[in-house]
């Protein structure tokens, strides 16, 4: 599955925060994008989809608060339907 990401920087803690159209919006805890905060939300979309690390690939964006993603390690309706509950 390919989806849009919208990183946004300073949080708390790494959470998703929800939705607007089909980009997702995570917020990690790194100050600024950089290589730091692509690892830190790797780790984090592994462990929110429940796939390993490895099994996530920024595909484009790896310098800008956009990016897209690729997720594999599990069946594309079991990824949609992780999609489908986020807000």
């Amino acid at each position: 599955m390919i989806i849009r990401i919208r990183v946004i920087p300073n949080g708390v803690e790494n959470e998703v925060v929800g939705r607007i159209g089909s980009v997702v919006r995570v917020k990690v805890v790194t100050p600024e994008v950089s290589e730091v905060a692509n690892k830190v939300l790797i780790n984090y979309l592994a462990e929110f989809f429940e796939v390993r690390s490895n099994s996530i690939h920024i595909m484009r964006g790896e310098k800008a608060r956009e990016k897209t993603v690729q997720i594999v390690g599990r069946s594309e309706d079991e990824l949609k339907r992780v999609m489908d509950n986020i807000p």
